[in-house]
């Protein structure tokens, strides 16, 4: 017996009622492991996670406490927006008072700031730390900060500080005063902001995974008696991925089975952290555990082949990719098994046309907004001909689309007044008054469009071919029009969807196959607001979809289909492997990307850090932030942490690996060229 499988089988045999890790890079057995020794526990009285938002509807429901229906982020941070509304009308009492001066670093940046906000109170929801917490330390770090103010003249600080802020360091004793009084009301308007949210999700009832979790912890500490009937019901927890758990969903556990997590098992990679804000940071989840199992990385993983390659432009790295799959394809490796890593899938139009043109399937998964897939706004363009034809982003998408196929000019004809429209019968003061003049104020311009399409009004300037497709068009719709007054909703998206869309390929091509998957997720996720919204209309679905189009949370979880390459962000691969992978854009500022600090940063020790500066300042950062920045090595930590995502990528094909890049490497000083650091590891 090898030393993987002794220790495999010493993390299976061990007590269940004592706390273990379960510790290993990827392939070394863990998961394996943590699921044979879950067999051993009851089954009436474990638990198998990390299914915590389960766990916590349970929690509540044991407890006799109504729990918080689970929303994503994004239904989130339009909570925050809609709450934070009060700050934008000065409707604050502080204001009214003058206790609180709006002129703050970043607030007037209205996105941008509430946007930071959200993903602050993310992070504080994880950590358990409530709206006056966070002000207690926020104004204790501020007043230990500016009650002594580190050397602002040091060599170290000033020979790190790139040269367009040096000169935020050259502040005097009125200067910091003027930057302490900015920064302890950015603290009490971030509080504040941070209290209005709770209470907006509380009115609902809803809440993000992080507070819901977090509500499931105050119900057992608010609960002692309740608090027991819990820790009855449940006597072991089995955790897969521990190194990606949340101090919220540690502290859920601790509730439960107590500051030792006796009967809890944690496995997990503590060097496979990827998420990049929120989690107990890789080794943390499994700090204070005394009995500990790690098991060796597989030896079959140094027999993979690791090849490099950088192009000239996106473009050529792009088509030399799809040359490299397509090839694999052809030589009999099952699409399933392919996989193209990237940092963040959000721009990867290229790469997936580059595929697609060989036709090879392909689906994108990860930090990917579907919203934004043209596919998807093909789709969704259709519908909202029907339910609003005067918004003409998306009727000019249909009339310009394959499925009309109007001519940039006919476009323009239906944009254009009718050359013998009646005069208005009363003129405008301003034209009235200056004849040889006119007004360049047109009432009818954002109808113009919506209505020569439903009423024909130009269709007599058009082509006679541009015509018939107008006239089919129209027929069509209203057609649509009366089947949204008589079928379900889902039946008459499919009715559209049938009629008003054009097959993207021939049948079962890779891009009738890519089409065909775009209208399936949305299906399902029209679907799945359905449920959560019961009533709602064509047009509360659209807007919402609308909405999610700009936002940055959005993901799309990969589909189990062995016809598809799979073009994944490096989240959305942990757990899996590939026979091949193909790690792209390995070169600064795409992966890793660029560090880009949020407007405000939050230190435990320090409190608040605006990064912007207001009022009369003479610089755009704050002295605090510069200082801040080169104390913490702020750049180190998050290159450290893209290096980790990296490292993991590279275990994600089993029999070959090839890792690109493009365009001529950077000297690697603020950012790490990855690309060439791999090449002078392999030598």
């Amino acid at each position: 017996m090898n030393a993987t499988q002794r220790d495999d089988r010493r993390a299976i045999d061990l007590p269940l009622d004592a706390a273990l890790a379960i510790v290993g890079p990827a392939r070394s057995g863990k998961t394996a492991a943590l699921l044979e020794r879950s067999r051993r526990a009851e089954p009436a009285t474990a638990l198998i996670l990390p299914d915590f938002i389960e766990l916590a509807r349970e929690v509540h429901e044991m407890l006799g406490v109504a729990a918080p229906a689970p929303i994503d982020p994004v239904e989130g941070e339009a909570l925050l927006f809609e709450a934070a509304d009060p700050l934008y009308q000065l409707a604050w009492d502080e204001f009214e008072e003058a206790r609180i001066d709006p002129e703050v670093g970043g607030v007037r940046m209205r996105s941008r700031f509430l946007a930071s906000a959200f993903r602050l109170i993310c992070k504080l929801r994880s950590a358990l730390v409530t709206p006056s917490e966070f002000l207690q330390t926020a104004l204790a770090g501020a007043t230990a900060f500016y009650a002594r103010p580190p050397n602002f003249a040091d060599s170290g600080l000033i020979a790190l500080t790139k040269d367009e802020y040096r000169s935020s360091l050259d502040v005097n004793a009125e200067e910091l005063k003027r930057q302490y009084r900015h920064e302890v009301d950015l603290a009490k308007i971030l509080a504040r902001i941070y209290e209005s949210y709770l209470a907006a999700i509380a009115e609902r009832g809803v809440g993000t995974r992080h507070d819901v979790v977090a509500a499931a912890v105050a119900a057992i500490e608010n609960d002692p008696a309740g608090a027991q009937r819990v820790r009855a019901r449940y006597r072991t927890a089995f955790v897969d991925d521990a190194q990606h758990l949340t101090q919220a969903e540690i502290g859920l556990l601790r509730a439960i089975f107590g500051q030792d997590l006796a009967g809890v098992t944690l496995a997990g990679d503590p060097s496979a952290c990827l998420s990049p804000f929120g989690t107990a940071r890789g080794a943390a989840a499994f700090a204070g555990i005394a009995q500990r199992v790690e098991l060796p990385a597989p030896s079959s993983a140094s027999g993979r082949r690791i090849a490099t390659l950088r192009a000239a432009t996106p473009a050529e790295e792009a088509r030399a990719i799809a040359a490299h799959v397509a090839d694999l394809v052809a030589a009999g490796t099952p699409p399933g098994e392919i996989a193209v890593l990237l940092r963040s899938v959000a721009t990867v139009a290229g790469i997936e046309d580059a595929l697609l043109d060989r036709n090879v399937p392909v689906q994108v998964a990860g930090d990917y907004n579907m919203f934004s897939d043209r596919r998807v706004l093909d789709a969704l363009a259709p519908l909202w001909n029907v339910h609003d034809p005067f918004r003409h982003d998306w009727m000019l998408r249909t009339l310009a689309g394959p499925t009309v196929g109007l001519s940039d000019a006919s476009v323009a004809t239906l944009c254009a007044a009718v050359d013998d429209a009646q005069d208005a019968l009363f003129a405008l003061a301003d034209e009235e008054q200056n004849p040889a003049r006119p007004s360049r104020w047109d009432s009818r311009r954002d109808l113009r469009l919506g209505w020569n399409v439903l009423r024909g009004a130009q269709d007599g300037s058009l082509s006679p071919d541009a015509r018939a497709r107008v006239e089919a068009f129209r027929k069509r719709r209203e057609g649509w029009v009366e089947a949204y007054r008589t079928l379900p909703l889902e039946d008459f998206v499919r009715r559209v969807w049938a009629d008003g869309l054009a097959a993207a390929g021939p049948a079962g091509s890779a891009r009738a196959l890519a089409q065909q998957l775009a209208l399936r997720r949305l299906s399902a996720w029209f679907e799945a607001y359905a449920a959560r919204h019961p009533g709602a209309d064509l047009g509360a679905m659209l807007e919402e979809a609308e909405r999610r189009a700009a936002s940055a949370y959005e993901r799309v979880e990969p589909v189990a289909d062995d016809r598809f390459v799979s073009i994944l962000s490096i989240e959305a691969a942990r757990g899996r492997t590939f026979a091949h992978a193909v790690l792209s854009g390995a070169q600064a500022g795409a992966f890793p990307r660029y560090y880009v600090p949020e407007a405000f940063l939050f230190s435990p020790t320090l409190g608040i850090v605006p990064k912007d500066n207001v009022g009369e300042a003479r610089t755009s950062r704050t002295a605090k932030f510069t200082y801040y920045v080169y104390k913490t090595k702020a750049r180190d930590s998050y290159n450290a942490h893209e290096r980790r995502a990296f490292d993991y990528a590279l275990t994600r094909g089993r029999e070959s690996l090839l890792v690109t890049a493009s365009g001529r490497p950077t000297r690697g000083i603020g950012t790490p060229e990855l690309l060439e650091e791999l090449k002078r590891a392999l030598g």
